[in-house]
């Protein structure tokens, strides 16, 4: 694979596919529709899926409320795949049903550690327009 292809955004297909994908994933979650005891009180977001170019592969970007419990959540609903993509099968008319994978959502941390940096005392200063050696311009 060469490096252009790597970084190529997807198609329009693949967005359409991926939200479609998202939808029925959220669908089932939210009915209570599978009986793992790992995700028995557990609230799941599904923020994205993406799909691969040949629309053969799925990762859907997961993550509980609160963020607690990520990793024993995913390690359950990559266990429920085969269920999840029977589920999807059902809602979706695809060609090819993508096999399921699922991640942990790193978007999260990212606002995370975004919010620290905007509440720390140097940016709230700053942000407060006050100058740094006590004097006003």
């Amino acid at each position: 694979m060469s490096p252009t292809n790597k970084t190529r955004a997807p198609s329009v297909r693949q967005l359409r596919v991926g939200e479609e994908i998202r939808h029925c994933l959220a669908e089932v979650l939210a009915r209570g529709e599978l009986h793992d005891p790992a995700l028995q009180s557990v609230s799941i977001t599904v923020s994205e899926v993406r799909v691969s170019p040949d629309l053969r592969n799925a990762t859907a970007f997961v993550m509980p409320l609160g963020g607690t419990e990520a990793d024993t959540a995913i390690e359950a609903l990559n266990r429920a795949s085969a269920f999840l993509r029977n589920r999807i099968g059902k809602a979706l008319r695809l060609r090819f049903l993508p096999n399921l994978g699922f991640r942990r959502d790193p978007s999260f941390d990212a606002a995370t550690r975004i919010d620290e940096i905007l509440r720390s005392p140097d940016v709230v200063r700053d942000l407060d327009g006050k100058p740094r050696d006590g004097t006003e311009d």
